[in-house]
């Protein structure tokens, strides 16, 4: 038998549907994800902490859940999931749950059954914003009192939760047919040695380091700059992560210290950390950029990629000055997406290119920072 659900966003708009995870109550920002498949990998990434996604494609759960594709360890980082129809059962072979009982398993509140594309358009049309989606409360004024008493996405400092709590080393590469998930050899070490900062950082982006010869340690998101520096590393990378910068000055200022002293790269959320460390500033995007399918370009090739992003804030590199070059632009608004500096050793990217699922245009990036650490020996 179906159980109710209700979802309230803080202007007031509610959908009522079916619950298809666990009973309960959430509250987070929503977003939207305009990927067609990469339901998994979108519930495991740190980087939506905080946030309750609806997808827009109509269909999740045909293929099940496979442990070998997570992008974070200790399950779903999203607050709840929104889709149209979900699905019990799946067709994958290489899959070891559904997705309504992964949800469920996890503790996190999904609802199904509602109009997504609709809520789609109101997003878009008047931005993303807190909401809750309640099992056990359908009265309308309690949800919008709750919804509007929670502090706002900007006021959290998210890293706190997703962030490692303490150094490790990681030897996990690309999963590759017929291999399956393998680890480099024992005893065998990478050529390059990486410093890898925690602000929420998906498996993915380890295993592409791992792939291109990284040999990489982990570090909790406030480890000072002279602790990563003392480990001797080849270079330095700023990884992903949930929130708004500015809610962290603390990673700013550990940047601001690494920036020169070694090669550094960083995507997303490290993007924007180097960015404020340059005496930038960020502003937030109306809806944010999220799926698997946005089009970026870059300026110094002029080659077109298709990206995957999930990013609610971008770095105006105009308030840097003249320190930096602009790399990448997004072609569906013209934000920026890229960066490097005119005299360092060091680079950055918003959007994600490890993918996780895919696509997979923009890996050469990986091999990119190897050569950077190689060109700084």
């Amino acid at each position: 038998m179906s159980i109710k659900a209700m979802l309230a966003l803080s202007d007031g708009t509610v959908f009522e549907g079916r619950s298809f995870g666990a009973e309960g109550e959430t509250i987070g920002e929503v977003v939207f994800n305009t990927s067609m498949t990469g339901y998994q990998e979108i519930l495991t990434d740190p980087s939506y902490k905080g946030q309750i996604v609806n997808m827009t494609y109509t269909q999740m759960g045909n293929y099940g859940i496979c442990e070998d594709d997570i992008e974070s360890a200790g399950g779903p980082k999203v607050e709840g999931f929104i889709v149209k129809e979900s699905f019990d059962y799946y067709s994958n072979w290489r899959a070891g749950n559904s997705l309504p009982t992964y949800l469920r398993n996890h503790g996190i509140v999904g609802i199904e059954g509602l109009d997504t594309r609709m809520l789609t358009r109101h997003l878009r049309n008047h931005g993303a914003q807190p909401g809750i989606i309640s099992t056990v409360d359908h009265d309308i004024e309690s949800l919008l009192y709750k919804v509007r008493s929670a502090p706002a996405i900007s006021e959290l400092d998210l890293i706190t939760d997703v962030t490692a709590k303490a150094p490790y080393n990681w030897r996990e590469r690309v999963w590759r047919w017929p291999e399956g998930q393998t680890n480099m050899p024992a005893g065998e070490a990478g050529q390059y040695k990486v410093v890898a900062y925690d602000f929420g950082i998906k498996l993915n982006i380890l295993r592409l380091l791992a792939d291109a010869g990284c040999d990489v340690t982990v570090v909790p998101a406030r480890t000072p700059a002279e602790d990563a520096l003392a480990m001797k590393p080849d270079g330095i990378f700023l990884s992903n992560g949930p929130g708004d910068p500015e809610a962290l000055p603390y990673a700013a200022e550990t940047a601001r210290k690494l920036i020169g002293k070694k090669p550094v790269f960083g995507i997303c959320l490290g993007h924007q950390i180097l960015g404020l460390a340059l005496g930038g500033k960020a502003y937030k995007l109306k809806f944010g950029h999220h799926g698997g399918n946005h089009p970026v370009k870059d300026l110094e090739t002029g080659e077109i990629m298709i990206t995957s992003q999930n990013h609610n804030y971008c770095v105006s590199l105009d308030s840097i000055g003249g320190s930096v070059v602009l790399t990448h632009t997004n072609l569906y608004d013209g934000t920026e997406e890229g960066m490097r500096h005119r005299d360092l050793p060091m680079f950055s990217v918003q959007f994600h290119p490890e993918a996780g699922p895919g696509p997979n245009d923009a890996r050469p990036l990986f091999r990119r920072f190897t050569e950077l650490m190689d060109s700084c020996r």
